[in-house]
């Protein structure tokens, strides 16, 4: 067994599938089988299950891929570390965005900081808070911008910017000259709901809760998994809903849609720079966490 034979293992899971692994990684079908049946003998158990078209891991294998998961990371930050004693900062660093900073937030920063540093590549994972905060404590990210905080004791939380969601609605006669509504006027109108683990869903039951109002009470006609989605609703019709600016800059620019504040509910929040508590970050964890904090200013 060696890290060759973990990394396809890892792959096929994470793919859920042989072929799928063999794409990623520019092998044959049969190579990689080959080596999961060396894997599976070294540890004389069964690795993955094929169910369908699907792969799965078995009991043994989800130990496995959890201790694949560490190694993989740890071997990356050794690299990175050596590299960055020989004076340079290069190497691969994994991190991931709930969908705001994943979508308007981290593509900038990584911009401007591989221009700093060229040897380097960065894999973006989005996802929602929780998500993100999971892969986090799973030794699957480094770290990640997130819209939520989270009680997690291993997780430790940086405020970087603040933002304030406002309710957007379609540009059409019924809001034309409206800048405001007050929050009963919330719970009469068809509302689209962000899924379960959003950081903005998350911040929006809060802003509720303060001011003595049950969210379950709101006329949610539909439930999306992504902001893009969100957007797509309000402008067809389905429903209004809170959402951040800066998500929908470029419709509040066009004048597809306009955005209301409602009165009384403090929709404001923050996103947060998020990493392992425990977990020492790579060289390149570290210069990229420097280089985001002195972008927003912190010490």
């Amino acid at each position: 067994m060696d890290l060759w034979h973990l990394s396809i293992f890892k792959k096929i899971v994470d793919t859920k599938g042989f072929s799928s692994a063999a794409r990623a990684i520019n092998l044959t079908q049969p190579t990689v089988s080959s080596h999961i049946k060396e894997l599976e003998g070294h540890f004389n158990c069964q690795l993955v299950d094929r169910i369908g078209k699907s792969t799965v891991p078995t009991k043994a294998g989800e130990l496995l891929y959890a201790y694949t998961t560490q190694l993989l990371s740890l071997y990356e930050e050794a690299e990175t570390a050596m590299t960055e004693f020989l004076g340079n900062i290069r190497g691969r660093l994994t991190i991931g965005g709930s969908t705001i900073p994943a979508g308007y937030i981290l593509p900038k920063l990584i911009g401007s900081f591989l221009e700093q540093y060229e040897n380097v590549q960065i894999s973006l994972n989005s996802g929602d808070t929780e998500q993100i905060i999971l892969d986090i404590l799973e030794y699957r990210l480094e770290l990640g911008i997130v819209g939520a905080q989270t009680e997690r004791k291993r997780i430790s939380q940086t405020k970087l910017v603040q933002d304030d969601m406002r309710l957007i609605v379609p540009a059409e006669p019924k809001w034309a000259n409206k800048t405001h509504i007050e929050p009963d006027q919330l719970f009469d109108e068809p509302f689209i709901m962000r899924e379960k683990g959003s950081g903005t869903l998350t911040s929006l039951q809060k802003s509720l809760a303060k001011i003595g109002k049950n969210p379950q009470a709101l006329n949610t006609v539909a439930e999306f998994g992504s902001t893009a989605s969100v957007i797509q609703g309000i402008k067809n019709g389905v429903g209004v809903s809170i959402l951040s600016p800066i998500a929908v800059a470029d419709e509040l620019d066009a004048g597809r849609l306009k955005a209301l504040t409602v009165n009384g509910l403090d929709l404001s929040r923050y996103f947060y720079l998020t990493t392992h508590r425990d977990r020492t970050p790579s060289p390149l964890c570290d210069a990229f966490m420097r280089f985001i904090k002195a972008e927003y200013g912190i010490d």
